[in-house]
């Protein structure tokens, strides 16, 4: 009889992730310095839920791990337009001395962005969008003010909710 090889069965994952940063710090103790790792990760489902997380441990793979769980459990929801193809308006999220300002752009123009504010727009499902990050380029912060800008939107719909009016009367 022929036994076959067991198999975990993989089901598909509910977010995409992406390693933002990974950063090597120490602690200095009586015996010398303790070297541990730092990583910064973002996750999203590409349909406007996107979050990140921060995780700690002496391996970078363990580190990941921490971070990707923490991240699944602070996800956000991203108010998008134009069939989840860019954000409703500009907007401007602040975090210590990173500021990100973020535009909406024409079909076609793609993400125009780097490092962490790419890594998050993309996840977001975002497809076309102008970004530029102004004052500290820390990867922490950056991802911080970035959340902060896409949280702070408002599309329409929500606007003509929030006074008790159409959005005919808004526009």
């Amino acid at each position: 009889m022929e036994r076959k090889p067991y198999r975990k069965s993989r089901e598909p994952k509910e977010f995409d992730d992406v390693v933002v940063s990974i950063n090597r710090v120490s602690k200095t103790v009586k015996g010398g310095r303790r070297m541990r790792f730092a990583a910064l990760v973002v996750v999203g489902d590409k349909k406007g839920r996107v979050g990140f997380g921060m995780g700690k441990a002496a391996e970078v793979p363990d580190a990941i791990k921490k971070a990707t769980e923490a991240a699944t459990k602070n996800v956000i929801r991203v108010s998008l337009v134009d069939d989840n193809r860019t954000i409703p308006h500009d907007v401007k999220g602040v975090h210590g001395a990173a500021t990100v300002i973020l535009k909406p752009a024409a079909p076609g123009t793609g993400v125009i962005a780097g490092g962490a504010v790419r890594a998050i727009l993309e996840l977001a499902g975002v497809s076309d969008i102008l970004s530029k990050v102004i004052g500290s380029r820390t990867p922490v912060n950056v991802v911080y003010a970035t959340l902060t800008a896409l949280q702070s939107m408002k599309t329409v719909d929500s606007v003509a909710k929030m006074r008790s009016k159409k959005v005919s009367e808004i526009r």
